[in-house]
């Protein structure tokens, strides 16, 4: 039996779909967490395979292999990663930055645009932003929010807001892959991972065909309306073609430059038959 970890974010439904909606296939269970709970059940092999941040691949590749064109990634604007500060990015050096409990991935990204594009020098504290309905309030001069809680955060005049996929590309001219499926498994267990990585192509493609009246049916799930979930759900790209890898490499670089990672790590994958 395989254990198929979940983000119940709506950027993770669509390569889940089929199988939520149908159930999954024999031999596979899914577990549901945020990212960074699925970093860690995967680690502890609580669970087998996992759409897991991409940056947990860099610091324990030698734990884990990847699955073959499937990401979670945008080519510009996401929506879902944003900073919200009460001043502009250039006067956040030595301020207060609020970093969310749930993410691992957008928080080193957020750390590489301060620090190393923009040369600024923060001070970061950690919160939870289920429980925290605004850090500004609270003494932050700006905060990250990740997921369907900042796709619902409505923008307000006084403040400034910018997304960290479309600063990404500013920057480096690359598509980021926020998270990338990953198993802990052994070659012994290969038979059940290829039959798992079709399964969850075919689900793929399922949403590309469907989206539309999946948004009707998920949306209220997700705390958006239909066209608004539709809407985020085509700027997202779920391939990791060539382009992508090129950012996820590039990424890496940057991260283990900024200690985020002991280094940049070869690509091992499962086989596709």
């Amino acid at each position: 039996m395989l254990r198929l970890g979940h983000i119940d974010f709506s950027n993770c439904f669509p390569v889940h779909a089929l199988l939520l909606e149908r159930g999954a296939p024999a031999g596979i269970v899914l577990s549901s967490g945020t990212p960074a709970e699925l970093n860690a059940e995967l680690a502890a092999g609580r669970v087998d395979v996992a759409p897991a941040s991409s940056i947990e691949y860099a610091r324990h590749a030698e734990r884990y292999r990847l699955f073959p064109d499937l990401a979670i990634g945008s080519r510009g604007p996401v929506g879902s990663i944003v900073l919200e500060s009460a001043r502009r990015v250039d006067e956040l050096d030595e301020q207060v930055v609020a970093l969310p409990t749930a993410s691992a991935t957008s928080v080193v990204l957020l750390r590489l645009l301060l620090e190393r594009r923009a040369d600024l020098r923060p001070r970061y504290v950690w919160y939870d932003q289920t429980r925290t309905p605004d850090p500004l309030a609270e003494g932050a001069s700006a905060a990250l929010w990740i997921g369907d809680v900042a796709l619902r955060r409505p923008e307000r005049n006084e403040r400034f807001f910018v997304d960290l996929g479309q600063a990404w590309r500013e920057w480096t001219g690359l598509p980021f892959a926020y998270a990338v499926w990953q198993t802990s498994a052994g070659p012994e267990r290969d038979a059940e991972l290829c039959a798992l990585q079709r399964a969850l192509l075919a689900s793929r493609a399922y949403f590309e065909t469907s989206a539309a009246a999946l948004a009707e049916r998920h949306a209220a799930h997700f705390g958006l309306d239909p066209a608004r979930l539709l809407e985020y759900w085509r700027s997202l790209d779920y391939t990791l073609g060539e382009d992508m890898l090129r950012g996820l490499v590039h990424f890496y670089r940057l991260a283990a430059e900024l200690g985020e990672a002991p280094g940049v790590p070869a690509l091992r994958w499962i086989p596709t038959s």
